[in-house]
């Protein structure tokens, strides 16, 4: 039986930007859109929604006189994400 797969993460660039934070501490907006290959609007988008659902946590700040958004994954997003995962290891044929 297949499991459910979490919506939220299930969007590639949703899924792109968590598998990035999962693997460091924290990053800011402009490394994420880098990596993705994101437009800036498109990833303003998708941070919103993994924010709102708790997800990532998301600091505005100001580098000089520069605004910069920093992005971390929370307990919550990590504990998704392992989930998501498992959940996908369902639909991969047991030999």
């Amino acid at each position: 039986m297949f499991r459910p797969l979490d919506p939220l993460l299930h969007s590639e660039l949703r899924l792109a930007v968590m598998s990035l934070l999962i693997g460091v501490d924290e990053a800011d907006f402009t490394y994420i859109r880098e990596h993705t290959g994101a437009t800036a609007g498109n990833l303003s988008v998708q941070v919103d929604k993994l924010e709102k659902a708790g997800y990532i946590a998301v600091e505005k700040t100001f580098r000089g006189k520069r605004p910069q958004t920093i992005c971390r994954v929370t307990d919550t997003g990590l504990k998704a994400f392992e989930d998501y995962v498992e959940a996908l290891k369902s639909y991969i044929p047991q030999r």
